[in-house]
């Protein structure tokens, strides 16, 4: 899959108003507080916009009560973001979830291809097409896309994955009944093929374990509270190998990628990949009371390799694991929303 040509790329200038789609969301809703970090005019839309459970902390973040306005939209209906990408400078669509359940509630496991791609591929592939055609009738052609490093896992797998050779194949992607991550490869391309038709310059991050300190209670890292709490993320060290990165950084490589004129095609939104034992024994350094699981079985894997050029270029300075997995636990035991449910 070609990236878009950026040979000769379009000037743009800072946003003064950006449309956050996704805006409740764990990536979103730390894209709109750097957003609003920045001091620009944020347009944050969600299934609900009146949650109780979200609304609230979205509108607590700082500038937020002059700057952010939170919208409700669904990204399943055509038209839907018409009125909110009107007038935007830029756009951030980070409501494409991974969906692990059909809406009778089947497995994505469990499916064939046929309801593998009407109910987990094609609503991530129409929605993100539905708000990317409202946005192109508004003129908008600065676009950045949240998606996931499992597009980017071609078989034979390379010991050194870069984001421009490396795609995952649907197709056998939907034969080992992997229709969760099937449906970010085909996004992508689809994304990648509407953009390239009407002159948008579009980033796509390619994130994994996401951690750090979050906007709302809802996206606290769930292992890591269980592990605070004294409980176990695994019975067994897993033998494969995990990348992660700190959602304050995710964020910022976002807006980086929307500044930069000549930023566009696919970033892995990775610090690095470790080993899960590796990552253990760091936790235990830094929770030394802390139940450890039986050690993996096997001949060690090797982690996954990133060639890292592509989101080097953006400037921004990513916080190390053994950062990122210090400053969430402190920031957990602080319990920042009060005292944590056992839920």
């Amino acid at each position: 899959m070609s990236e878009i040509d950026t040979d000769n790329p379009a000037p743009t200038r800072t946003p003064a108003t950006v449309c956050v789609a996704g805006a409740s969301g764990l990536v979103g809703s730390n894209i709109v507080k750097a957003c609003l970090q920045n001091g620009w005019n944020v347009r944050g839309t969600m299934r609900n916009a009146s949650d109780p459970g979200k609304v609230p902390y979205l509108m607590a973040l700082p500038r937020a009560e002059e700057r952010l306005r939170l919208f409700t939209a669904d990204m399943a209906a055509a038209g839907a973001f018409d009125e909110f990408t009107e007038g935007v400078d830029s756009l951030f669509i980070a409501c494409l979830v991974p969906t692990y359940h059909g809406l009778s509630g089947k497995p994505a496991g469990e499916m064939n291809d046929e309801q593998g791609y009407a109910e987990i591929i094609m609503p991530t592939v129409n929605g993100c097409l539905n708000i990317l055609r409202s946005a192109n009738r508004h003129g908008v052609k600065n676009v950045v896309i949240c998606s996931s490093t499992s597009s980017t896992n071609p078989i034979p797998w390379p010991p050194v994955k870069n984001e421009v050779d490396h795609w995952s194949d649907e197709a056998l992607q939907c034969r080992a009944k992997k229709y969760t991550s099937a449906a970010k490869t085909v996004m992508e391309k689809s994304a990648f093929r509407f953009a390239g038709e009407n002159h948008i310059r579009m980033s796509v991050f390619l994130p994994s374990m996401i951690v750090g300190p979050v906007v709302m209670p809802g996206h606290v890292h769930k292992g890591l509270l269980r592990l605070v709490r004294g409980e176990t993320m695994h019975k067994q060290i897993p033998n494969n190998s995990m990348s992660m990165i700190d959602v304050r950084d995710l964020a910022a490589l976002f807006l980086a990628a929307c500044e930069n004129p000549h930023a566009c095609g696919r970033y892995f939104g990775v610090y690095t990949s470790w080993h899960w034992a590796d990552i253990y024994a760091t936790l235990q350094k830094i929770v030394p009371d802390m139940k450890m699981p039986e050690a993996p079985k096997g001949e060690r894997v090797a982690a996954t390799g990133f060639d890292h050029t592509r989101k080097e270029s953006l400037g921004v300075p990513l916080r190390d694991i053994p950062t990122i997995l210090r400053e969430t636990i402190e920031w957990i035991k602080a319990e920042p929303f009060g005292e944590w449910k056992q839920s």
